[in-house]
């Protein structure tokens, strides 16, 4: 992974300066240009990850209510693209870095969706809050007990007949992932596979 002067994109406030650029990006039949900046996960362009989850994964219906979570929402190409999707679905988008968070409030507001976005910090999104869906490229160079530990936050608060679709690299340790969260009491499907990726489809 890219390290920027010292930040991480796992940062909570990064200290580079902001840089801001835009990122152009297709997905669902419908165009996006976002705003980005240095300092958050993938700032150049759509991560490769992201792009396949969004191609693979099935994207929300039109009718679809949530509401939706998108763990680590980066610049928000995630969280936008869910929210164009389902016009009528809330879409929660959780981040620690900071600058990650205000670009993905900006970038809803910019695909119409600001009023149905809430982007917050993990700890500040409501403990009483389920989700239908969770889309989530999670981070993997946290290491494996974080990742685990962060995943074991989330997925529980999947609506019982909710699903949650996650991207993992092959060689970062995408089937290992698959394993555990077997072992964890998931229904798991490796939905696909395509450019080195594992698209996983999660259920209880």
């Amino acid at each position: 992974m890219p390290v920027v002067t010292g930040d991480h994109y796992f940062t909570a406030e990064p200290t580079t300066a902001a840089r801001p650029r835009e990122v152009e990006f297709s997905a669902g039949g419908r165009d996006y240009t976002l705003a980005s900046a240095s300092g958050v996960f993938s700032a150049n362009r759509l991560d490769p990850g992201t792009a396949v989850l969004l191609r693979k994964a099935d994207l929300p219906a039109h009718d679809t209510t949530g509401p939706l979570l998108d763990i680590g929402c980066g610049f928000g190409p995630i969280t936008c693209v869910l929210a164009a999707s389902a016009p009528a679905a809330t879409v929660w988008a959780v981040d620690v870095n900071e600058r990650a968070r205000e670009l993905t409030a900006a970038n809803a507001a910019r695909v119409g969706a600001a009023d149905r976005v809430r982007v917050v910090a993990p700890d500040d999104l409501p403990a009483d809050v389920t989700f239908a869906q969770i889309w989530s490229n999670p981070p993997i160079h946290i290491g494996k007990g974080e990742l685990h530990g962060l995943l074991q936050r989330w997925l529980p608060r999947l609506t019982p007949d909710g699903v949650a679709w996650l991207v993992v690299a092959r060689h970062l340790g995408g089937d290992s992932l698959h394993r555990w969260l077997i072992e964890q009491g998931w229904q798991v499907e490796r939905h696909a596979s395509q450019k080195g990726f594992r698209v996983l489809r999660v259920t209880r």
